[in-house]
C-alpha cells in the first residue's frame, strides 16, 4: 500500500463552475432537485421537517463524515448489538438497499466504492471489478473532487484501509489522500481519522474500514466471527464519531454523518456473485435533515454523493448526469404507496414464503387492462404487476433483473418470461393505464419515467397518449435494451384538455419491461 499526502492542492477556480456555492440551501437545495410535486399528504410533514432543520442549522458550518464499512450487512449490524452504529440508526435514518450484478459489475469493492463515491452506477463510471481496467472516473469524479472543484477553500480528507479508494477512486484534487499502510490496517485508519477530526478543521472526511470484509471472507456472514468483527468496527466508529462531537467548534458546526457498505457476503463467506446476500448494502444517515428512527425503502447507494454535496450547499449540475438524488429530496411515487398491501408468493417457488413483494392492485387512479391477456401462466406475473427488487429478482437469478438499479421501492413490471413458466394459452398482452392529467392551455407537456427494458423476439413495448378520451396515439416504442430515465415532450393537440398514458407490453416467453416514477407536467 502507498501513502499520499497531497495538502495544498489547488483545483480549478470555482468561478469556472457557475451555480455552485458552499453554503445555504441545505434541504431547500435538495427539495428543488426532486422530480415531480410532493403529494398533498406528504407536503406539510416534509415542509415542517425542512423548516425545523433550517432553523436549527442557521449560521452553522455544514460538514460531512462518510464512514465505509467494507462488506458489512445492515441486518447483521442489528444482530451484533453494535451500540455506536445503533445510536446513529436510532438518531437518524436507516435504509437497506441492493446492488447490481454482472454484466453491469460484480458485487466487489471496486465497483461498490466507485458507485458510492461518484453517485452513478457502474454502467457510467465503468469500474466493473477490482482491476480498474478502463475507469471513467474523469467524467464521473468522486464527490470530494466535486467539492474541491466547487470551492477549493474547503478541506477534504480520505483515509482508507483498502488502498484503491485513496489511490484510484478519489482523485488528486482531494487535499489529503491516505492509503493506510497494511501494518497499521483499521487501527491506523481509525487513529488517523480521529487525529484529523480532533486536531484539524476538515469539511469532508471519508473513512474506509476493512475488517468486517476480512471476517466475511474467512468465516462468512452467518458466523460469530463476522459479528465479532462488526462489534470491533463499531468501537472504531464510536471513536470517530466521538472525535466529531468533541470538537471545540462542534456547536457551530452542522455535521452530516453517513455510514455505508460496498457489498454484502454469503453466509459461508465471499462475494462477487448474484445472491441476495452478496447484493446487500445500506445507508445510515445522521444529521439535521433526518428524523430520528426514520426508515426508507427508496434510498440507493448512488444517493450518498449527492446527499453530501447538497448538505454542503453544492448544487448538482444536470450536466453531471448523476444517478443519485439527495435523500431529503426523494419524493415517493404513487407505486410506492402500494408497499403495505404487497403479498407473498402464489406460484413462484424460488421466493421464500415470508417475502412480501407483489400485488396486482394498482394505485388510485391507475388501472391495468388485461382484456387481451392470455390465460393461465404464473399468477404473480399475469399482466402488469407491482413488485420490489427483492421479490422480482428472486424469481430467477442471473437473467439481468438485478440490473434494474434505477427503480426504487415499488415499481411496475410486465414479465412475459416468468409468466410463461407455468402452463398458459395465448400471448402476454397487458396495458398499464395512468390517471388523466390536465393539460388545457398548454402547447407541450413533459412526460418522464424510469424504465428498464430487455427485448427479445416479437416482444413490444409501446407508450401511447390518449387525448380527451380519443384513440391512443403511439408516442414512444422501445426496441433495444434501455435502462434509465426517459423524457418525452408531447405536443398537445389544439383544444385538448386531458391526457392519459397507456403503457402496452406484448410478448410470449420473451423478457420484460419495468416502469417507475412516472411524472407528468
Amino acid at each position: 500500500m502507498t501513502q499520499h499526502q497531497e495538502d495544498d492542492v489547488t483545483p480549478q477556480n470555482p468561478a469556472a463552475a457557475p451555480g455552485l456555492s458552499r453554503r445555504g440551501l441545505l434541504l431547500g437545495t435538495a427539495a428543488a432537485l426532486a422530480a415531480g410535486p410532493l403529494t398533498a399528504a406528504a407536503t406539510p410533514a416534509r415542509a415542517a421537517v425542512a423548516a425545523a432543520a433550517t432553523a436549527a442549522t442557521a449560521g452553522r458550518t455544514p460538514k460531512v463524515l462518510l464512514i465505509g464499512l467494507d462488506g458489512a450487512m445492515l441486518n447483521r449490524i442489528k444482530d451484533a448489538g453494535a451500540p455506536n452504529l445503533t445510536a446513529l440508526i436510532t438518531g437518524g435514518l436507516s435504509a437497506a438497499s441492493s446492488l447490481y450484478t454482472n454484466p453491469m459489475a460484480g458485487t466487489l469493492s471496486g465497483p461498490g466504492w466507485s458507485t458510492i463515491a461518484t453517485g452513478v452506477w457502474p454502467d457510467k463510471h465503468n469500474v466493473k471489478d477490482n482491476n480498474f481496467t478502463a475507469p471513467n472516473l474523469t467524467a464521473y469524479p468522486d464527490f470530494l473532487t466535486r467539492v474541491e472543484t466547487a470551492d477549493p477553500a474547503l478541506s477534504t480528507y480520505v483515509v482508507a484501509s483498502w488502498a484503491p479508494i485513496a489511490d484510484i477512486i478519489c482523485s488528486g484534487k482531494v487535499d489529503t489522500r491516505v492509503a493506510t499502510p497494511s501494518a497499521e490496517y483499521d487501527n491506523g485508519t481509525t487513529a488517523r481519522a480521529v487525529a484529523r477530526l480532533r486536531d484539524g478543521n476538515p469539511d469532508v472526511v471519508f473513512v474506509h474500514l476493512d475488517n468486517v470484509d476480512h471476517a466475511g471472507h474467512s468465516s462468512g456472514s452467518a458466523s460469530q466471527a463476522y459479528l465479532t468483527a462488526i462489534r470491533g468496527v463499531d468501537a472504531q466508529v464510536g471513536q470517530i464519531v466521538a472525535a466529531v462531537r468533541g470538537r471545540a467548534g462542534y456547536a457551530q458546526e452542522d455535521w452530516l454523518i453517513m455510514v455505508t457498505a460496498d457489498h454484502g457476503h454469503t453466509p459461508t463467506g465471499g462475494h462477487g456473485g448474484s445472491s441476495w446476500e452478496e447484493r446487500q448494502t445500506f445507508v445510515i444517515a445522521n444529521g439535521s435533515a433526518f428524523p430520528a428512527g426514520s426508515v426508507r425503502h427508496d434510498v440507493r447507494m448512488v444517493d450518498i454523493a449527492p446527499t453530501a454535496l447538497a448538505h454542503l450547499g453544492i448544487t448538482a449540475d444536470p450536466a453531471w448526469n448523476l444517478d443519485g438524488t439527495p435523500i431529503p429530496a426523494l419524493v415517493p411515487d404513487e407505486f410506492d404507496a402500494l408497499r403495505p398491501q404487497l403479498t407473498g408468493r402464489v406460484d413462484e417457488t424460488g421466493i421464500a414464503a415470508g417475502v412480501l413483494g407483489f400485488t396486482h392492485t394498482p394505485p388510485a387512479g391507475w388501472s391495468v387492462d388485461n382484456s387481451a391477456m392470455g390465460t393461465g401462466g404464473v399468477s404473480e406475473w399475469r399482466g402488469w404487476s407491482f413488485t420490489t427488487d427483492e421479490f422480482w429478482t428472486k424469481t430467477q437469478r442471473d437473467q439481468n433483473r438485478e440490473l434494474n438499479v434505477r427503480s426504487r421501492n415499488v415499481f411496475a413490471v410486465a414479465d412475459s418470461d416468468e409468466w410463461s413458466d407455468k402452463s398458459f394459452s395465448g400471448t402476454y398482452d397487458s396495458t398499464l393505464v395512468s390517471p388523466e392529467y390536465p393539460v388545457a392551455g398548454r402547447t407541450t407537456v413533459p412526460v418522464a419515467f424510469t424504465t428498464f427494458y430487455r427485448p427479445e423476439g416479437a416482444q413490444s413495448a409501446r407508450v401511447l397518449a390518449v387525448w380527451d378520451g380519443g384513440a391512443p396515439v403511439e408516442v414512444k416504442s422501445f426496441t433495444t435494451d434501455t435502462n434509465g430515465r426517459q423524457r418525452l415532450d408531447l405536443a398537445v393537440p389544439a383544444g385538448a384538455g386531458r391526457l392519459r398514458l397507456r403503457f402496452r407490453y406484448t410478448g410470449s416467453n420473451n423478457w420484460y419491461w419495468v416502469l417507475d416514477n412516472v411524472r407528468v407536467g
